[in-house]
């Protein structure tokens, strides 16, 4: 089956990609009506799956214990017959335990007489055979030479061995009954086989429930030895390591979902013996079990697909209408800045609570905006302190002088030891200098120029259309006015400038404001309160060797 979640994080990705393509409302409802369909369908049909698939799985766990349950109930009344058969002919044996005949005659009908057994023994007190049935296996006067013959010659009590080769050669189960005489002593006793890996009853009880949809059984004893397998070349295997084998052999009755020896997953359950340590195992592989269940849904999603092609169309035409009057406004949001917005709000038909106080939000919201445009502009260019350009706006200018191929000088300004003021009269007071400096600025300078905060006590100016001599009187103009200028509580203070310009020898205007900088930094360096001006753009300027003031 396929898993919703994955389902859900395909059309995740579809709506995403669609998304960043600029996907418009319209494909997003398609997209959202198909999704939300499909997603409720599959949903639905895969929970009935889910629910069905355990709910079969659950039944044949049941199943298959209940079989077990009744195979060992079977094995139990054989086993205890197959012992009263046992029984009954050792008692007549234990009457006349010296008539050769008479032990002949009770091996043969012991075995013929129910077919229960494969072969019959008796044997005396000192290990002698006396009597087999059929005679073809040629063990007659034979001392007994076997796990199972030796063993009951032990115990002397009623036995069912553990599997074992026997003297022919055949791997077999061997049940005993000991023999008495009326003074209690053992004299011997009867016994009787169950071949395993050829044809007996016990064979034919647990065969019954071989059936073609894989469906099997095994029988293991107490030592984890496999006393029935359909594959017979099993039989006499020891299996450890099996889950199911652990609990019947515990005594214990279930189900479990096993994976068996060959890696396929089973439905078992399991039962055991209470006559002999066994316990009986059913199973069945979980993929044909859950066949049938694959094949009734796929019936069911064929006949229940047209209703679900009539709910994508009844989702997709609802959502249409509702997404009708969000799709308009949208459309309008982006001319908020014209004229006629107001009029196209007012004709969107907003049939529905939310999509109308949206529009009434838009159309309070279109003469504020209007109304704000302008002012965001301007503080978007201006620096709020000074009510200078700030970068942003130093920036555009620039572009705009460079792309009209117009030169321009370039002066920036540092006031000198700035962090004394603030350190001394604090920071309120540093801004009042630094309004105060661009004042000045703005007085000295033409209107033509652009004058910009950059940072902190860092200042430029930009000058189109002056060369080197003239930027540099310029330059010592403002200096000069700003020394001779008192600002209340700090009194007079100076400032450095360096000077460069554009273009210089083809540089890029990032390559002109660092030569500007390092003007700035000699005048800072060579004593503070001065005008220096880059080598490189000071060819046309005479050497002057002490400030000077121009007017």
């Amino acid at each position: 089956m396929f898993p919703i979640w994955t389902l859900g994080l395909y059309v995740r990705s579809i709506v995403l990609n669609s998304l960043s393509r600029g996907l418009n409302l319209r494909r997003l409802i398609l997209v959202l009506a198909f999704s939300a369909t499909l997603i409720t369908f599959l949903n639905s049909y895969y929970s009935s799956y889910q629910v069905q698939k355990q709910q079969l799985i659950d039944k044949t766990l049941n199943n298959h214990k209940a079989y077990a349950a009744k195979l060992v109930s079977a094995t139990d009344n054989f086993l205890l017959t197959a012992q009263q058969q046992l029984a009954y002919v050792g008692k007549i044996l234990e009457d006349d335990f010296n008539n050769q005949g008479l032990i002949n005659a009770e091996a043969d009908r012991l075995r013929l007489q129910t077919n229960s057994f494969n072969s019959t023994i008796i044997v005396n007190a000192q290990g002698d055979i006396l009597g087999v049935s059929p005679m073809s296996l040629k063990l007659q006067n034979r001392k007994v030479d076997s796990f199972g013959t030796k063993a009951a010659l032990s115990y002397r009590t009623p036995m069912i061995s553990e599997p074992y080769i026997s003297m022919a050669g055949n791997l077999l189960i061997f049940m005993s009954q000991p023999l008495f005489d009326k003074q209690s002593n053992f004299i011997g006793y009867i016994g009787g086989t169950l071949y395993l890996k050829r044809a007996s009853i016990l064979n034919e009880l647990l065969q019954v429930h071989y059936y073609q949809d894989g469906s099997y059984l095994y029988v293991v004893d107490e030592n984890h030895r496999l006393l029935y397998h359909p594959d017979k070349s099993r039989i006499g295997e020891q299996v450890f390591d099996n889950q199911v084998i652990e609990e019947v052999l515990k005594g214990n009755a279930g189900t479990q979902l096993v994976t068996n020896s060959k890696g396929v997953a089973m439905l078992a359950g399991y039962a055991p013996m209470t006559v002999a340590s066994w316990g009986v195992v059913t199973q069945r592989p979980l993929e044909n079990t859950l066949a049938p269940l694959d094949n009734l849904m796929w019936q069911v999603f064929v006949k229940t697909a047209p209703i679900g092609v009539l709910t994508f169309i009844f989702i997709w035409v609802l959502a249409r209408l509702i997404a009708q009057p969000l799709r308009q406004l949208a459309e309008t949001a982006n001319t908020l800045d014209r004229p006629s917005t107001s009029i196209e709000l007012t004709q969107i038909r907003s049939w529905y609570f939310e999509s109308n106080e949206l529009r009434k939000a838009m159309l309070k919201g279109v003469g504020l905006l209007q109304s704000k445009i302008g002012l965001l502009r301007q503080e978007a260019q201006t620096d709020p302190l000074t009510c200078l350009h700030n970068r942003r706006s130093l920036d555009m200018q620039i572009s705009h002088l460079i792309a009209q191929r117009c030169p321009f000088a370039v002066l920036a300004i540092d006031i000198d030891h700035f962090k004394r003021v603030n350190d001394e009269f604090g920071h309120d007071i540093g801004d009042v200098v630094l309004q105060s400096l661009a004042k000045i600025l703005l007085d000295v300078t033409r209107d033509s120029d652009v004058v910009a905060r950059t940072g902190g006590e860092e200042f430029i100016v930009i000058m189109p259309r002056v060369e080197a001599k003239r930027a540099y009187q310029l330059a010592e103009r403002l200096r000069m006015r700003v020394s001779e200028s008192y600002i209340d509580p700090v009194g007079c203070i100076n400032v450095s400038i360096g000077i460069s310009g554009w273009p210089i020898e083809q540089l890029s205007i990032d390559e002109v404001f660092k030569l500007a900088d390092q003007a700035l930094y000699q005048a800072k360096k060579t004593g503070r309160n001065r005008s220096v001006v880059d080598a490189t753009y000071s060819q046309d300027l005479a050497p002057v060797s002490e400030p000077s003031i121009l007017e």
